[in-house]
């Protein structure tokens, strides 16, 4: 029964936040909305391998080491990049990251570039 006291006061105290935190929340997304709203251009991390048929096991690879790629097909040839970011500092920091992960698993004839991310057309 004391468990159950327990419980239901800490769900109690939990919930009294609620208000408190809806109105701490209204300015965040005006602030979040600002990035989106710069126009300059974006940064990728262009991730390629000595053979085109390994960009299915590299992206993998990224996947399986926490880095969120994407494959894209530009001029029919495929493509993985990891980003975008909005400043070419992020993109070199983020390279570094992958070149110190290709190499601590000892995978060669890979290399990463900073490249400026494509835009839509």
């Amino acid at each position: 029964m004391r468990k159950m006291a327990l419980v239901i006061a800490v769900l109690t105290l939990a919930g009294c936040n609620d208000g408190k935190g809806v109105d701490a929340q209204k300015p965040q997304p005006t602030v979040a909305s600002a990035p989106a709203a710069t126009t300059g251009p974006q940064w990728d991390v262009e991730v390629r391998g000595e053979t085109p048929q390994a960009v299915s096991d590299l992206s993998g690879w990224l996947i399986e080491h926490s880095f969120v790629s994407s494959v894209i097909r530009e001029n029919g040839k495929v493509r993985i990049l990891i980003g975008p970011f909005n400043s070419k500092i992020e993109a070199e920091a983020k390279q570094a990251e992958v070149t110190a992960a290709l190499t601590r698993a000892k995978k060669r004839n890979i290399e990463s570039l900073v490249v400026e991310h494509p835009t839509a057309q």
